[in-house]
């Protein structure tokens, strides 16, 4: 996938580095997730397990947008958001979706650990969604991001 700049990597680092501040799960990823707006200024932020034991980290960021302000978007995720969830009614990839981003970047793809297979990716980009993976990132994003007794 091309299109990606130099301020998607840094974003990126962002969120991978916010993705430290989840409390420990041996059931889950630990995953942050940065909103910006068109200007690349940041306008939300959040990470999994940041206000209860299941909120994910899009989840968590997207409930901090003031209403209406999601035109023109993007936001910046350690992992694929999620197309399966137990905890909740609704996905991450349709939590963005219902909020109108239009921009996601992630550094890597959810592996089948906690769910078969995660569609997020094609889900989003099925919806006209422009969705950029930076392999380069996986890495660093999966350091983190794996529970601790996995890694």
């Amino acid at each position: 996938m091309s299109g990606i700049t130099t301020t998607d990597h840094e974003w990126l680092m962002h969120a991978i580095e916010l993705a430290k501040a989840c409390p420990p799960s041996a059931t889950a990823f630990s995953v942050g997730a940065i909103i910006t707006d068109s200007a690349g200024h940041e306008v939300a932020r959040g990470y999994s397990r940041e206000s209860d034991p299941h909120i994910h980290a899009e989840e968590s960021a997207l409930a901090k947008l003031k209403p209406g302000a999601h035109t023109d978007m993007t936001i910046y995720s350690s992992l694929e958001p999620c197309s399966e969830r137990r905890s909740r009614p609704r996905t991450c990839t349709q939590l963005i979706l219902d909020a109108g981003i239009r921009r996601v970047v992630i550094a890597w793809r959810e592996p089948s650990l906690f769910v078969d297979d995660c569609q997020g990716v094609e889900l989003l980009t099925a919806s006209g969604v422009e969705v950029l993976e930076v392999p380069e990132l996986a890495d660093a994003a999966a350091a983190v991001g794996m529970p601790a007794d996995r890694r």
